[in-house]
């Protein structure tokens, strides 16, 4: 018989969220795992006397969860291996459901030749909906309060963030919350759903989110959507709708008329000032510059999306796609031990660049490349900087005149 694994779901609360097939499958366990023993069904198996063990020694032993994760994998693969019939591993909620190790299992059991069979249980979703009243079809977002720096929140989506263990964890997630909500923004907080009389949904001011008691396993919070465009200011698309709203017929009748030419100057004279707020080593006017910058690219952008020739979002790509193609020592294999060798490789890059767009580099003039409409001070400092790379570069003016 070829070794097999059978997660399942042991549901989010009591033994009531038990579906009848996961308790047979139970029942007739000759080996069975739990993840951990701290669940609201553990009381139960040990009534009807199911013999089992858990991984909990693993939380102890290891320094991160991702290296409990791999051993709790380690010791089901080889445990199946070596046993007669199926090992049931049982964890919490659904397995599907911000479950790791169901993850790592899929992804290693087929090379391996071990069968695995996945069942359902009701998972902390099904409870989350229930008892918090929303329904995700009108958007919904799960995040793990663990891993939240690469996600920025989405305030039109109802948010839930499981995994929310301690008091600790609960004051990170309070932080990245703040840098979208106002401190007194009210979320809310479940400890236990659907767990017969230990349940508890508390509402909080943001502030006060790691200040509660209860925090463990069965522990979320949600941030239920808001059309409230003041908690975008800080998002893109935002910025990118106002822009569009400006240049609409219903609009400011000042930006419509606008067109490349009328402001082209503005990009210019915007370029000096954000240059000023360096200068001036002055972080609050440069965040005003900055903006002002930024607002020329997305007006010239706007007015060619109007066209249908390309949006701002156009230029998001190109610029996302060069850094990454011109930056191989970070995001390729080459490397770079110093500034110098990753300036070259910049520019070797920018070389490829032109041959895959049919340009000879090597037919293009040494001065090819500086801006025509720079001012004249600069573009003179460009076209002797550029010629003194082939050696037309003098250290007295009386070498220049010979």
């Amino acid at each position: 018989m070829s070794a097999s694994i059978v997660i399942v779901g042991l549901g989010s609360g009591d033994e009531n969220q038990l579906t009848l097939g996961v308790w047979k499958r139970l029942q007739s366990a000759k080996t069975l795992y739990l993840r951990t023993a701290h669940h609201p069904v553990t009381a139960w198996l040990d009534q009807q006397g199911l013999a089992y063990r858990t991984f909990d020694a693993l939380y102890e032993e290891n320094d991160t969860f991702s290296d409990v994760y791999e051993a709790i994998v380690g010791e089901l693969l080889r445990t199946a291996s070596e046993t007669e019939g199926e090992v049931i591993y049982a964890v919490p909620g659904h397995p599907m459901v911000a479950e790791s190790t169901t993850m790592m299992l899929r992804s290693v059991c087929p090379d391996l030749g071990i069968t695995l069979e996945i069942i359902g249980g009701e998972s902390f979703l099904d409870q989350a909906f229930t008892r918090l009243g929303f329904d995700p079809i009108h958007g919904f977002v799960l995040l793990d309060a663990t891993d939240l720096e690469s996600h920025r929140p989405q305030p039109r989506l109802h948010t839930l963030i499981a995994q929310v263990y301690d008091g600790f964890t609960a004051s990170e997630v309070k932080l990245h919350l703040m840098s979208t909500y106002p401190d007194d923004h009210v979320v809310v907080v479940g400890h236990q759903l659907g767990v017969y009389g230990e349940e508890r949904i508390v509402t909080v001011p943001l502030y006060e989110l790691d200040r509660i008691d209860g925090y463990g396993n069965l522990s979320l919070v949600w941030v239920p959507a808001s059309r409230d465009d003041e908690l975008r200011k800080r998002s893109f698309e935002r910025l990118h709708e106002i822009v569009g709203i400006l240049r609409s017929p219903e609009g400011c009748p000042w930006d419509r008329e606008q067109t490349h030419a009328s402001i082209r100057k503005n990009l210019i004279e915007e370029t000096y000032e954000v240059l000023e707020t360096i200068d001036d080593d002055d972080p609050d006017a440069m965040v005003e510059e900055l903006g002002d910058l930024l607002l020329q690219v997305l007006l010239h952008a706007q007015m060619e999306e109007e066209t249908g020739a390309f949006d701002v979002f156009d230029v998001l790509e190109e610029l996302h796609d060069k850094l990454i193609r011109r930056h191989p020592h970070v995001f390729g294999e080459r490397a770079a031990e110093d500034a110098e060798e990753a300036l070259h490789h910049w520019n070797a890059m920018k070389l490829e660049e032109k041959k895959s767009q049919g340009i000879d580099p090597e037919a293009q003039s040494v001065l090819s490349g500086v801006p025509r409409d720079l001012p004249g001070l600069m573009k003179a400092y460009k076209l002797q900087k550029k010629a003194a790379q082939v050696g037309f570069d003098w250290k007295q003016a009386e070498d220049v005149y010979a």
